[in-house]
């Protein structure tokens, strides 16, 4: 079958692609924008890549063409299928379809650490021998590729491991894309307000959980963030699965935190150390949530928790770009006001007495419109320095960032940007990249300018 994917830059579509082309199709796709690490997969894959929506795309005569979040009424090419009767599908739908009907699937779902408990999971299913497919929205550094179809053998029910969105599906399906996984493990985070593009408060994205909930089998699992109010009011609405905490005294629990890892405990029996260098409560919550799922689907404790020793991080979270003249340049997706405090506060545990240099480009829907813009100073108080990159915003960063006083520097040119951060950094500080765009490839102007400077 060849499958030409409308929006294949995105993460999931072009993890979808690479999945597609494992399972034996043609593929090949289009998009407006992309840049690595999914273009780089792309092209190892040589999946063809046209750039644009030009309506001519038709002549490539697909089987279906499978249609990515990204394409609106309007575009050409979409235009070109709806006028011509073609065949399409959304990407959700054609992964059910065609991967996930057959699989044990553990879905990771939540507004924060999806992408790092995914890649947690995944590699304890991997160093457990159970070689799981996976489609995450991130590359994690122990596989070097954001997706793939996994060992399905004869007589057993392979793992599949899935980053779950709850962004919308496609024009024509405004279902959280979760909806159309079929999930027999499932994770859930944590549940605070975001996507102010298509949802109107938090009680909607509440309220698409719970119609997810109530899709999970009784013989399932649910592993939630026993913390959370918002995941609390959504079990409370309805919930015929089992469901195992984190985060409390009576469930899953880790230890006090040390410079080389934490203790695990369930149910206050301890079940093993994890031994590793990563910092901050998020990676430790993240971390618990992954063991638990592992546990439902047949890794014990010890065994998970012996495999996140070896667990590499993912990147662009608290991803080390480069190091010139004891200046550390980091990439990371922080984009939401809680995700950057943590961050900061992660960095902050292992920068010693260096100095945080923190670079913003609020570039999400909901940070573009402003809905957060008055959580933002408190979320990046505890840098030395704060830049933001301000074009494009329907809000006054400068205002909104006074109350940091001369910590904060704000710039609408992309080159005045670069070259501030570069006059104001100095040996021992951590510059943190903070985007969840490309960010015109900031990371590696930024590190040769300092390479020139010294």
């Amino acid at each position: 079958m060849h499958l030409h994917i409308l929006g294949i830059g995105g993460t999931f579509m072009g993890g979808l692609a690479l999945i597609a082309r494992a399972a034996g199709h043609r593929v090949t796709g289009c998009d407006a924008n992309v840049y690595p690490p999914m273009s780089d997969q792309l092209a190892a894959q040589d999946i063809g890549l046209v750039e644009g929506w030009n309506a001519d795309q038709v002549a490539l005569q697909p089987d279906v063409f499978v249609i990515g979040n990204v394409v609106t009424r309007g575009t050409p090419l979409m235009e070109e299928i709806l006028g011509r009767g073609l065949p399409y599908i959304s990407g959700p739908q054609w992964l059910r379809e065609n991967v996930l009907h057959a699989r044990w699937v553990l879905a990771v779902a939540g507004t924060h650490g999806k992408t790092t408990t995914a890649s947690m999971l995944t590699w304890i299913l991997e160093a457990s021998g159970l070689e799981p497919g996976f489609l995450i929205g991130g590359v994690p550094n122990n596989f070097g590729v954001s997706a793939r179809i996994g060992n399905i053998r004869e007589g057993r029910v392979a793992p599949f491991v899935v980053e779950a969105d709850e962004y919308d599906t496609a024009f024509f399906d405004k279902r959280s894309k979760f909806l159309h996984y079929p999930a027999r493990t499932t994770v859930l985070n944590n549940l605070e307000f975001d996507h102010a593009d298509i949802f109107p408060d938090l009680a909607a994205i509440e309220t698409q959980f719970h119609h997810f909930v109530r899709t999970l089998p009784a013989n399932g699992l649910i592993v939630a963030n026993g913390a959370d109010e918002a995941l609390a009011r959504v079990l409370e609405r309805g919930c015929y699965t089992p469901v195992e905490r984190f985060g409390l005294a009576d469930g899953w629990r880790a230890g006090e935190e040390a410079t080389d890892g934490f203790s695990v405990y369930w149910k206050g029996d301890a079940q093993g150390r994890v031994q590793w260098s990563l910092q901050g409560a998020h990676n430790r919550a993240n971390a618990l949530a992954a063991i638990a799922a592992a546990r439902h689907c047949g890794v014990e404790p010890p065994r998970a928790i012996a495999a996140l020793g070896t667990f590499e991080s993912v990147k662009r979270r608290m991803e080390v770009r480069g190091v010139v003249n004891g200046i550390t340049v980091y990439d990371d997706f922080a984009h939401h006001p809680t995700a950057i405090a943590t961050t900061i506060e992660g960095l902050r545990a292992t920068a010693g007495g260096g100095r945080i240099v923190s670079v913003l480009e609020p570039r999400s829907n909901t940070m573009k419109v402003g809905v957060m813009k008055d959580r933002l100073a408190a979320s990046l108080g505890a840098s030395d320095l704060v830049f933001c990159y301000s074009a494009g915003l329907a809000w006054d960063a400068r205002t909104v960032l006074a109350p940091l006083g001369a910590r904060a520097i704000v710039h609408d040119d992309f080159e005045k940007l670069v070259a501030a951060i570069a006059r104001e950094a100095r040996p021992g500080d951590h510059v943190l990249v903070m985007s969840n765009g490309g960010f015109n490839g900031i990371h590696e102007k930024l590190l040769a300018i300092l390479a020139r400077s010294f």
